[in-house]
């Protein structure tokens, strides 16, 4: 059978990249269905996605790559698009952000699957069922909050989850946890990045008497709000526009930005650079 395959890569830039990676899948029958490049000219570093199709079987496929990626010095992935990511949702007591997911999930907007909810908070147990979701409490109880994350860790484990989204999770990640972790936790921050980090940004922004606000999807790291951006929302507000106005509006550019995110992050069209993001629509 005809399956579907993305392939994304960067490496240093130099002649031949294309050349070598549709000269090997043109060997083995593969038709390009889109391809993507992108050669970043400061850091010399060439970035490129491409989407095909091929009777031949991912893992074959996989170990033919590797001659081609230990040529250029690739950093790669190949995907089969067949095979849907397992995506852990977190929130706690505001549920726009995860209410959004949900329901994009059960459409299939998200080439994902919606595999567990958490939150340290109950409230939303009765959403997650009824999207037919598991809803896990995990607060932070008295053993402290590497208890919790240990208790999180393991239900990844068993649920065999390959993305956590943060979908307005209150609770700060420690260091140790983002390590495990790398590159597969997306948050939104209802703040128009690197402006307003931390707690309360709505007020921050009121404060300074802004006229855009904004919402970020970025990848999450040790340094908190400091991970590679992925998308982000703006919204314009006037000097009339109070903290509740502010949030109201808000909630709709956070669930907008974290949803358009997700979408590339599941469709691989995301590739790090550095602290930055590649990021092809």
């Amino acid at each position: 059978m005809t399956s579907q395959f993305v392939l994304t890569l960067s490496c240093p830039d130099r002649l031949g990249i294309v050349y070598a990676v549709s000269g090997f899948l043109t060997r083995r029958n593969a038709n390009i269905e889109d391809s993507q490049q992108f050669s970043e000219h400061g850091s010399g570093r060439f970035f490129m996605r491409v989407e095909f199709t091929s009777d031949g079987a991912r893992d074959e496929m996989a170990v033919g790559f590797a001659e081609v990626a230990r040529e250029f010095d690739m950093d790669w992935q190949l995907h089969d698009r067949a095979v849907k990511r397992r995506v852990l949702i977190m929130a706690s007591k505001q549920g726009h952000c995860l209410n959004d997911l949900l329901y994009r999930f059960r459409i299939g907007a998200l080439h994902g699957e919606a595999a567990a909810v958490v939150s340290n908070h109950p409230d939303w147990a009765d959403l997650a069922a009824s999207s037919g979701v598991p809803f896990h409490y995990l607060p932070v109880g008295p053993d402290g909050k590497a208890a919790q994350e240990q208790r999180l860790l393991d239900l990844i484990e068993t649920e065999r989850i390959d993305t956590v989204v943060l979908a307005r999770y209150m609770q700060i990640l420690s260091s140790d946890f983002c390590s495990k972790l790398p590159g597969k936790i997306l948050n939104i921050h209802h703040s128009f990045l690197p402006s307003f980090k931390g707690a309360k940004p709505y007020h921050q922004a009121h404060a300074r008497g802004v006229k855009l606000i904004g919402a970020t999807c970025h990848y999450v790291t040790a340094d908190l709000d400091e991970g590679p951006i992925i998308d982000q929302e703006v919204a314009r507000v006037d000097h009339a526009s109070g903290p509740d106005d502010l949030v109201a509006a808000g909630r709709d550019l956070e669930s907008t930005c974290l949803a358009r995110g997700l979408a590339a992050h599941l469709d691989d069209r995301i590739l790090l650079n550095g602290s930055k993001t590649v990021v092809f629509r």
